[in-house]
């Protein structure tokens, strides 16, 4: 199997396609992130911006990029700026239901472009603010769209999802195996 091109610097990307042992050499995109109002346009278009700013560099290879975000309310939740951003996230999450959604762009060595996205729903418990001043302070939150890590100390406060778990993670790993399966990627593996 060949190895891709990750176009991302994300730990929890890595170990996602880890998990689904696929090789991938990780470039980090220095494509500038845009948010618009629709939340599927927004994770869509950054995960284009960035698989062909990678695929500039890498022509002659398979490109896989992705972009997560959490919307809540009509609004786009990133990651937190600081523990103040992180904290007013965290008030807003808790205790209700929040969307996950991630765009995936894969562009094939022959420049043909591969889009999709998942979208998950997730119910975080109600928390006290001491809760949230606590998960503040492991630093987890910090990087994490949504500034809470599922796979993580996170993942305790969440009550129930809709969707895809690794979707929440950052890569919608049944979506991105279903994509390469698509273009034909796995075709030398299984055969």
């Amino acid at each position: 199997m060949e190895e891709i091109i990750l176009a991302s610097t994300s730990e929890r990307r890595f170990k996602l396609l880890e998990d689904m042992g696929i090789s991938y050499k990780a470039v980090a995109p220095e494509a500038e992130e845009h948010s618009f109002d629709d939340p599927v346009k927004t994770v869509s278009l950054n995960a284009l911006y960035k698989a062909e700013d990678v695929f500039s560099r890498y022509p002659d290879r398979l490109v896989l990029s992705a972009d997560t975000i959490v919307y809540l309310d009509g609004k786009i939740i990133g990651k937190p700026q600081d523990r103040e951003d992180a904290f007013n996230m965290l008030s807003l999450l808790q205790g209700r239901w929040h969307s996950v959604y991630t765009g995936v762009t894969i562009i094939s060595p022959t420049n043909k472009v591969h889009e999709s996205y998942c979208k998950t729903d997730v119910h975080m418990m109600a928390l006290s603010k001491g809760e949230i001043e606590y998960y503040i302070n492991t630093g987890e939150p910090m990087g994490k769209a949504g500034a809470y890590a599922l796979q993580g100390i996170g993942g305790t406060f969440v009550s129930e999802i809709r969707g895809s778990y690794s979707n929440v993670i950052g890569l919608p790993t049944s979506l991105v195996r279903q994509m390469l399966k698509d273009i034909g990627f796995f075709a030398s593996f299984f055969n």
